[in-house]
């Protein structure tokens, strides 16, 4: 594919909770907005006894990759990260980059914005990266991020929120996925990293002695839409990936759009990853065609070709 992804899904209880911090906090776009159940939708996710309430789809101004898309679902539904220690594998976090985290911090404390700590953590990353994040808890049980790369020559919008940057999957075993992400989704090794120490536990909220293997994978020259793999070593944490699916709430996957679904369906092949055929008759997303596979440590991918 070669490109950042295009947009990850969501599943939520509250759409208006949901839009409020995205839209209503962080300034994002509200590119569109579907009221009422979508059977084309639900039959794609082979759901054919649950309710979809209400759906949007939001993005980072100007911004080409991504994406959110939020559905709210009807009835109790479980969350991929409900209780979940730091170290379990699943889809973790959102990065939203920021241009100036302790001004941010400071307006959305206003807002009534509960961050985990009182106090962003700074570090320097082995290959020179400086950065400042602060983590908080979002809404269906998401962990989000809010980063400051100090430096950086990213033009942000007035709003501060430049957009998602990495979705942070944690795994057990990086190498295999690694391979997948460059080789299958075809992406670049932009940072590569082990970081430890104190400040590194403390910013986390690990225990001592823990160590993080680091990797982002990006299209290159594109700060958003990322794929960051996170491996804790010394920890085995429970595999929550079978949880990751559409129906969830929470982060289930991502999405790409690609021009040529029957070479992709190709590619896929040569490399050994089975993959199922679809498409969407939705009411705020249609497709052509879809392929749904999932990488080795379970991450959910679905590539779509437009109508």
């Amino acid at each position: 594919m070669n490109s950042a992804w295009h947009w990850v899904s969501i599943g939520t209880s509250d759409l208006e909770a949901a839009l409020d911090f995205w839209s209503g906090k962080l300034g994002f776009e509200e590119i569109a907005i579907a009221e009422g159940d979508d059977p084309g939708l639900r039959a794609h996710w082979r759901l054919p006894d649950r309710r979809v309430e209400r759906q949007a789809m939001v993005r980072a101004p100007g911004a080409a990759f991504g994406g959110i898309h939020l559905v709210e679902w009807g009835g109790a539904t479980e969350s991929v990260r409900a209780d979940a220690a730091v170290f379990d594998l699943c889809p973790k976090n959102l990065d939203i980059y920021v241009d100036d985290l302790p001004r941010r911090m400071g307006e959305l404390t206003k807002q009534g914005v509960l961050f985990r700590n009182e106090q962003y953590s700074e570090a320097v990353s082995p290959d020179g990266v400086h950065f400042r994040e602060i983590h908080l808890a979002g809404h269906d049980d998401i962990n989000l991020v809010l980063l400051q790369i100090l430096g950086s020559e990213t033009p942000f919008p007035a709003t501060g929120f430049y957009g998602v940057g990495p979705l942070v999957c944690i795994v057990r075993d990086p190498a295999p996925e690694k391979r997948f992400c460059q080789e299958v989704l075809g992406l670049t090794l932009s940072h590569d990293n082990i970081l430890a120490g104190r400040e590194i536990e403390k910013m986390i909220g690990l225990p001592p002695g823990c160590a993080l293997e680091v990797s982002i994978w990006a299209q290159a020259g594109q700060p958003l839409g990322e794929v960051e793999l996170v491996t804790y070593q010394g920890t085995d944490g429970a595999d929550r990936y079978p949880r990751a699916r559409p129906g969830s709430r929470g982060v289930t996957h991502l999405n790409w759009w690609v021009g040529d679904i029957e070479t992709f369906s190709s590619h896929l092949s040569a490399h050994g990853v089975k993959y199922s055929s679809s498409h969407i008759s939705g009411r705020l997303i249609q497709t052509r065609a879809t392929r749904t596979f999932r990488s080795p440590a379970g991450l959910q991918i679905e590539v779509h070709t437009a109508v």
